[in-house]
């Protein structure tokens, strides 16, 4: 794309996200054609323990699985604005599960890790009838989801309440997550840890091991709010020191928060987060191995 293109192009998207709400306008440009959606499925009593499934359309048989959490501080979000990571995934054959989870003030840590525990718990156990294959399973979310991913993926406390363990993951995927945050800067979070008696056992950093399972980390080096450096890089190394395969990737042309926008189709030309994560998810399905080297990739 030539940088005249690419000017124009982001000048028009700007002037579109700033007339309405930018979350609202990626699902209304998002293909409706590519996927079946089975929406507000319980997964635990309280009404924000549920959760959306996205099929493929056509059907995919014995499909691998994605179980997304989005960001929002862990005191803001709904699965409902992201029909665009259900409906790209979907459009890669991949069955899709969304879920919300309890946030601050109503919960702190760490009951919104408990309620992805459950969702995950759920899908394990039902996702079958939706044509995936539950063990072929992936965590992954964004930011402040992508810390909750991280951590049913690292920390066994979580799943090992609802009878499971994390080795049920074929992989995990974190884009632009906070992952070695004490102590904590941010005001909107410091209430969700307990500041400033933030536990240390809430970092995912501190849960890292050889039982990890493959990793994907994506970030943007353009991030002010989740330092890549810090939270990303310093995560990959620590699961590289311990032998564990590790995809790592940066980006230049987004944000926090556009790096899970250019998952959607109208924003694919940012970066190519989406290729990353079927990538990457084609490799550990179709090897049933584990990688014996990291691959580092850095995209400028």
């Amino acid at each position: 794309m030539s940088s005249k293109l690419l000017q124009v192009l982001t000048l028009a998207m700007a002037a579109l996200l700033a007339a309405c709400s930018p979350i609202k306008v990626l699902n209304a440009l998002t293909p409706s054609t590519t996927f079946s959606k089975t929406s507000a499925i319980a997964y635990g009593d309280d009404p924000r323990q549920t959760l959306d499934i996205y099929r493929p359309v056509p059907a995919v048989s014995n499909a691998p699985v994605v179980v997304f959490f989005y960001g929002g501080s862990w005191n803001s979000g709904s699965k409902d604005d992201y029909g665009f990571v259900g409906e790209a995934l979907a459009s890669r054959g991949i069955v899709v599960v969304i879920a919300d989870y309890r946030l601050y003030p109503q919960v702190r840590y760490p009951a919104f890790l408990q309620d992805g525990a459950k969702a995950v718990a759920w899908t394990h156990q039902h996702v079958a009838e939706y044509g995936a294959d539950p063990a072929q399973m992936y965590v992954m979310g964004h930011s402040s989801g992508a810390y909750n991913a991280s951590m049913l993926a690292l920390d066994p406390r979580w799943l090992r309440e609802v009878g499971l363990s994390p080795a049920l993951f074929k992989g995990w995927i974190g884009l632009a997550g906070p992952y070695d945050f004490l102590p904590i800067e941010n005001r909107d979070v410091r209430p969700v840890f307990f500041f400033p008696n933030s536990p240390a056992d809430s970092q995912p950093i501190n849960h890292v091991s050889a039982a990890a399972p493959p990793s994907l980390l994506i970030a943007s080096t353009d991030d002010t709010l989740v330092n890549p450096t810090r939270n990303t890089g310093g995560l990959a190394n620590k699961l590289r020191a311990a032998g564990v395969p590790v995809e790592e990737f940066y980006f230049n042309r987004t944000n926090h928060a556009t790096l899970v926008a250019s998952i959607a189709k109208p924003l694919r030309w940012l970066a190519p987060v989406l290729d990353r994560v079927t990538g990457f998810i084609q490799a550990t399905d179709s090897s049933r191995l584990t990688w014996a080297l990291t691959l580092i990739m850095v995209s400028r």
